[in-house]
């Protein structure tokens, strides 16, 4: 067997893996919760669709990473890139789960969306 020094990213899948299915388990019982329509599956396909735009920065992060070192500048872009993509993502993810939410409780049932996308950007702007 060949025995490797550098990590393969089994850690960090299973920790995003995770991430993923407890967040879309906390969205839907926190939708169910509220009178919302929203079922486990339904959750986990439009949380997970609505994830791209941080898979794109987290491969922008690591290219800039590339191009820059360390410093204040990188600091500032990467903030910018995740920043921008959290947005994109939340606004995506509220667009699409506005139908299954109770109307008198939009901002309460969107908080958990919101901090899910949240711990996801923060994975993808700590990373080394």
């Amino acid at each position: 067997a060949v025995v490797s020094t550098q990590s393969t990213g089994g850690p960090q899948f299973a920790q995003v893996f995770v991430i993923i299915w407890l967040g879309s388990g906390v969205v839907t019982i926190n939708s169910k919760l509220l009178d919302g329509k929203l079922s486990f599956f339904q959750s986990i396909c439009v949380l997970g669709y609505c994830v791209l735009p941080l898979t794109v920065s987290a491969i922008l992060v690591k290219f800039v990473g590339l191009v820059l070192k360390k410093g204040l500048l990188k600091m500032i872009i990467d903030f910018v890139i995740v920043t921008l993509s959290f947005v994109w993502a939340m606004f995506a993810a509220v667009y699409f789960l506005k139908p299954t939410n109770n109307p008198g409780k939009k901002i309460i049932s969107t908080y958990p969306v919101g901090l899910f996308y949240f711990v996801i950007a923060w994975l993808v702007i700590s990373q080394p």
